[in-house]
């Protein structure tokens, strides 16, 4: 009688859990509606968490990983996912772990999920990202290779933001990439290339006049040309 009566307490019980959790989720679940309603960001990810913890998904987690990412909370974007590389992974996944840890100033890690994406779908976008953390990171031969891709597929309509001004502001895309293959002749050799670099910085102005950051390494690379002439004259 005493083994039943216990059998029975642990029946009602999970069926007491079973529905206190279908309880929650439904609560959740509206929650995570009105918070979507009224734009409120904190509120989806406090329900999305909540969600997750009660019924957890893959699917979830890798757009919770997103919001928190556009949110810039880099750090518990890939809290929420990993930055382990799995072959399995979402583009969604790979996408945040890639523009998380490069936010972070990891391009070495961040590389590592572009060159998936690049790989799964390659555009010029991907491509001079890429060119730009592999200039970064010394792997010129690399950011050649993006270079010369996104070279050989940019279109006149494409743009690419920058952020080194208070106002952040768009260029040619076509611009960028003169700007980026300036700044890579110039790595390959700060001396004998500074001519070429700065001819590919002069054609991303003739593209663009009012790109910044091609004319603060024009106005660079000018003043160390100067000066290594004048030391020549000495």
């Amino acid at each position: 009688m005493k083994t039943i009566t216990i059998a029975m307490l642990m029946l009602f019980s999970v069926s007491m859990f079973a529905q206190t959790n279908t309880e929650l989720k439904k609560h959740y679940e509206a929650y995570y509606k009105q918070m979507k309603k009224q734009g409120d960001v904190q509120g989806i990810i406090n329900a999305m968490t909540h969600l997750d913890v009660l019924e957890p998904s893959v699917a979830r987690k890798d757009t919770l990983a997103y919001i928190y990412l556009s949110e810039g909370q880099h750090m518990q974007a890939l809290n929420t996912i990993g930055v382990e590389k799995n072959a399995t992974d979402s583009d969604l996944n790979v996408e945040v772990k890639a523009l998380a840890l490069k936010n972070l100033n990891q391009p070495k890690m961040a590389l590592e999920h572009f060159e998936v994406l690049y790989k799964r779908s390659p555009n010029v976008y991907l491509a001079y990202e890429m060119a730009d953390m592999k200039i970064q990171t010394k792997d010129l031969a690399g950011a050649k290779l993006n270079i010369d891709y996104a070279m050989a597929n940019v279109t006149d309509d494409m743009k690419r933001a920058f952020y080194d001004q208070q106002q952040p502001y768009e260029t040619s895309m076509k611009a960028a990439l003169m700007y980026l293959n300036g700044l890579l002749k110039f790595s390959e050799n700060k001396t004998a290339n500074i001519d070429i670099a700065l001819k590919f910085m002069n054609d991303a102005l003739a593209i663009d006049p009012n790109f910044n950051l091609a004319k603060i390494s024009r106005e660079a690379l000018e003043a160390q040309k100067a000066s290594a002439a004048a030391k020549n004259k000495g």
